[in-house]
């Protein structure tokens, strides 16, 4: 088999799954049951969807540092209004989807930095979230809870919709004519305007979908923490990044990998399960988590220069 950059966006994230996997099982044999997997990757699917909505962003040449205030903004939505009147918890979600797709045209209009616009944003939404909870609060809407606790037969939730986010996000991001464009605005906007395609409206559809993923982000985890607060997500946007880079994405040229994406959310999240094992201090387990990450990423850059040696050959 022809190894190919594809190949090896995909080789390195499964093999660093792999890997966390099995040391995980040898400090800890209870954990290969139906409930020792569900409890490891418990948090899995947030973090997936959020990786998956930071990707579609990356693959314009941007990057979204509000991700994790988003996502909390949401959970607070979902625990209150959502809840409470699920008309207008609809419709503030639906008009965030709207604020972000707005953001992407006024990024690309203005020629701003999207690293500063939505560092910005991240203040608006947290300041929105604190003003719908200003303490933890709130309750979980009954499907979105029912949803996240449920117990399918064989496989725990948590790992069939992370299969089932990788299939979808692969099909609308890498295999439809949508993904096509977005991708193409990322590594060659010029040739897809030469081609008569609308670049505005491809970075709107692009922020608002990424904000669709956020927005179901956020109700996933309130459907697995029964309520929400402000902070809860904060993390998700480091995490998210990161998820993408591990998975196989790269910050230019529109080059990501939707199935990469979403194991590479898997990974961090068991990393974090393997690190208790080994009973590190939850001060450490943050830069533990960052030296992990960049052995992963000096792996994928070997089998980078191997494979340009080869082509060389």
């Amino acid at each position: 088999m022809k190894l190919t950059s594809e190949n090896l966006r995909l080789a390195v994230p499964v093999l660093s799954l792999l890997v966390l996997l099995a040391g995980v099982f040898y400090l800890q044999p209870r954990a290969m049951s139906y409930n020792g997997l569900n409890l490891l990757f418990n948090l899995a699917v947030p973090i997936a969807l959020a990786t998956v909505a930071q990707m579609l962003i990356m693959a314009v040449n941007d990057l979204d540092l509000s991700m994790g205030t988003f996502v909390s903004f949401v959970a607070c939505v979902a625990a209150t209004w959502l809840h409470d009147t699920p008309l207008l918890g609809i419709l503030v979600l639906a008009a965030s989807i709207a604020v972000y797709a707005v953001l992407g045209v006024v990024i690309y209009l203005r020629n701003l930095p999207s690293i500063v616009v939505t560092l910005g944003m991240s203040f608006v939404w947290a300041g929105f979230a604190v003003l719908l909870l200003p303490a933890p609060g709130g309750t979980a809407p009954e499907w979105a809870r029912a949803v996240m606790i449920s117990k399918p037969p064989l496989v725990p939730m948590a790992i069939i919709a992370s299969v089932l986010i990788a299939v979808f996000a692969h099909l609308v991001i890498m295999r439809s004519s949508f993904g096509v464009l977005i991708r193409g605005v990322g590594g060659n906007e010029r040739s897809v305007q030469r081609a008569g395609w609308s670049i505005i409206l491809a970075r709107a559809g692009a922020y608002a979908l990424a904000a669709a993923f956020a927005v179901a982000a956020g109700i996933a985890l309130v459907g697995l923490t029964t309520s929400a607060d402000a902070n809860i997500a904060l993390r998700y946007t480091l995490l998210s990044i990161a998820g993408v880079i591990l998975g196989g994405g790269e910050f230019t040229g529109g080059r990501i990998s939707a199935v990469g994406a979403v194991i590479g959310a898997l990974t961090l999240t068991l990393a974090g399960s393997f690190l208790s094992f080994l009973r590190i201090s939850p001060d450490w387990q943050i830069g533990a988590q960052g030296a992990i990450l960049i052995v992963v990423l000096g792996l994928r850059l070997l089998l980078n220069q191997l494979e340009k040696k080869g082509k060389r050959a």
